[in-house]
């Protein structure tokens, strides 16, 4: 009688054998899916910024077609907060709303409450209301200079967010003060990376780079084979090194600096950062970089923070910010410190 054949058992060393085999597989696999990954990179002039993006995705057609939806929501924004296009509803509201109340879209007056509950939060530092200080100060249309005689206590009588009277039954704007103007400056790039990124995710893209001007950026998901993107923030007295380096995912990032528009006039520099309490330039700070979970968020606190300064800054800041400060410092201009990171740099607690 033949006898019956045995079950072979296979060894824990075959076992191990075959799950390393598995995993190599999977690795290999994984590897040559994200070689995969398609990268694309585009721009666009809109709003007085250029709109930038960098894609990753499996097809180009889909990422192409995302990029244009997202560059369009850009266009339109464009023709709703400018201040430089006459028929813009921006525009319209800056030219009628002292005379009557002005009726606008739900976006906007949902844009404008948003405006006037951070001039209310920030204590007066962060105020659309600032246009007539930009322009005494000469930082609507070129670098800077000083005012003239009465020129910043005249402008002071035309500002101020608490003469900005909104009317939420009627969807209405007022100006209670003559000679108001609205500045979208502080507040449009952040809100139309926002929206850029909400287009982006309604056509299926999952890994993005999104900037407005390059100083706001949002960072939806991650690159192939990276925890996040990897952002460098530069030193505010060294255009040439960075001051730190974050990796971000599904968050922003917005920075103020000194740096970035201003003029020296009288042994003095003038940054374009306006302190609305004062009529004149912000002064001890140099840069400010914001992360939050929005652009619209990170862009408008950058601009309080800066001004209000450091301790401030780490009083009342929100718990899911991140915060990163460059005081001006006391050796700036010493021999021997132009080839130093700013030491007056760092993250607040």
């Amino acid at each position: 009688m033949t006898p019956k054949a045995r079950p072979v058992k296979k060894s824990a060393r075959f076992k191990h054998f075959v799950l390393v085999l598995f995993l190599l597989q999977a690795i290999s696999v994984a590897r040559a899916a994200a070689a995969e990954m398609l990268r694309l990179e585009a721009s666009a002039d809109a709003m007085g910024s250029t709109y930038s993006l960098v894609l990753y995705g499996e097809d180009r057609n889909r990422m192409e077609a995302a990029s244009e939806d997202a560059f369009d929501e850009v266009r339109r924004l464009d023709l709703l907060l400018s201040n430089y296009k006459p028929e813009s509803e921006w525009s319209r509201v800056n030219r009628e709303a002292a005379g009557h109340p002005v009726a606008v879209s739900k976006e906007l007056f949902g844009l404008l409450t948003a405006c006037v509950n951070y001039s209310r939060q920030s204590e007066g530092t962060f105020d659309i209301t600032v246009g007539p200080l930009m322009k005494v100060w000469g930082f609507y249309k070129d670098t800077g200079h000083l005012p003239k005689a009465g020129e910043v206590a005249q402008a002071m009588g035309h500002i101020g967010y608490r003469n900005i009277v909104l009317d939420e039954a009627k969807n209405t704007v007022f100006f209670a003060r003559a000679g108001l103007n609205l500045d979208p400056g502080g507040v449009g790039k952040g809100y139309a990376v926002d929206k850029m990124v909400e287009v982006l995710k309604k056509d299926g893209i999952a890994s993005a780079l999104v900037s407005g001007g390059g100083s706001s950026i949002y960072c939806l998901g991650t690159p192939p084979d990276e925890p996040g993107w990897s952002i460098r923030i530069k030193d505010p007295e060294n255009e040439f090194r960075q001051a730190a380096e974050v990796t971000l995912k599904d968050e922003s990032l917005s920075t103020s600096g000194s740096y970035e528009k201003f003029f020296v006039a009288e042994g003095k520099t003038w940054s374009h950062i306006m302190d609305p309490r004062t009529g004149y330039p912000s002064r001890g700070t140099l840069s400010v970089s914001v992360i939050a979970p929005r652009t619209f968020d990170s862009e408008v606190w950058a601009k309080p923070y800066f001004i209000q300064g450091r301790q401030w800054t780490a009083d009342h800041k929100p718990r899911d910010f991140r915060v990163f400060f460059c005081q001006d410092s006391a050796e700036k201009g010493n021999p021997g410190q132009e080839n130093k990171v700013n030491q007056s740099c760092a993250w607040l607690p």
